[in-house]
């Protein structure tokens, strides 16, 4: 199994779970997200990844959240479900639920705060690949793990029966395009892509697609890469530019948090702006944003990039 065995590509979103006031999960929202994100055209879903909150979660919300974005999209995008855990004992049943209840893979990142050595990263992923007959897209998120899976780690993993796809979220650029350029033969490389400088290696070099939180965009996002397919490079430039600038008005750099609050937490209010379905309340430890100033500079971040009307 490797990068041939699938077909994902284009723009995937990283789909946030919808909360209640009450703190349980908004499923009839998280159903209508779902239908959003297949009416906008958007390529795949990865579900209860860093942006899903899955850590907020109990097991039995993050298999109800699985399936309630499994039985909405009926088959029409893939969905890949994030599997993170602090055992892989819990992310082997969480695997293996995914892929009874329709999932076209799943995704983990090394389990957070153990910080483990090299020779114990790839010995959990070899865990994973035999304990799961599922795709595998390693996630490297080093904010959440304190370990950043960089090129030569990368490429050990990416010779793991498996693993077919890689879901880089370095905060380092240069890092991140040498290391697609080494495993590229091998796995689907997902990362950011959608920027000037990931432009030029598409042309260059090539590149699968990104995942990104929530997509506010909705269709230009799944645009941008049907243009890059057709070889409309000035089309596609036009969206990477307005990609970095909403991304730079809203994120610190690395992608890691929001200027206003946490990355979950200003996500959802700018959903909410938007008028997206799953906008609105996040899940302790994060805090909703409710500064007005903070607000304020949301909303004019989206009026800069075209999204709302002044």
């Amino acid at each position: 199994m490797d990068r041939d065995s699938i077909d994902w590509k284009g723009y995937w979103a990283a789909v946030p779970t919808p909360f209640v006031d009450d703190d349980k999960v908004d499923f009839e929202s998280l159903s209508q997200l779902t239908s959003w994100y297949i009416e906008e055209g958007l390529h795949g879903l990865f579900v209860n990844g860093t942006t899903g909150e899955w850590f907020s979660q109990t097991f039995s919300e993050r298999l109800a959240v699985a399936e309630t974005v499994l039985g909405a999209v009926e088959s029409h995008v893939n969905v890949v479900i994030g599997v993170t855990a602090l055992t892989a004992k819990e992310s082997i049943e969480i695997g293996n639920h995914a892929m009874e209840n329709g999932a076209v893979g799943i995704a983990l990142s090394v389990p957070p705060y153990v910080k483990p050595l090299e020779n114990e990263t790839v010995a959990f992923y070899e865990k994973i690949s035999h304990s799961v007959e599922a795709p595998i897209m390693m996630y490297n998120w080093p904010h959440g793990t304190s370990i950043d899976i960089g090129t030569e780690l990368a490429d050990r993993l990416s010779d793991i029966e498996g693993v077919v796809a890689f879901k880089d979220s370095t905060p380092s650029a240069d890092q991140f395009f040498a290391t697609a350029e080494r495993i590229l033969d091998r796995v689907r490389v997902f990362g950011n892509f959608m920027s000037l400088r990931g432009l030029s290696f598409l042309k260059e070099t090539g590149g699968d697609g990104m995942i990104g939180g929530g997509s506010l965009f909705g269709r230009a996002d799944a645009q941008y890469w049907e243009d890059v397919w057709a070889g409309d490079w000035a089309a596609a430039e036009k969206h990477a530019v307005a990609t970095e600038s909403l991304f730079n008005s809203l994120w610190a750099p690395g992608g890691w948090r929001g200027l206003h609050g946490g990355y979950q937490s200003e996500l959802k209010a700018a959903m909410k702006m938007l008028s997206i379905p799953g906008g609105g309340a996040v899940r302790s430890p994060r805090l909703p944003i409710t500064d007005e100033d903070d607000l304020s500079a949301i909303r004019l971040a989206l009026v800069q990039a075209g999204l709302l009307e002044n």
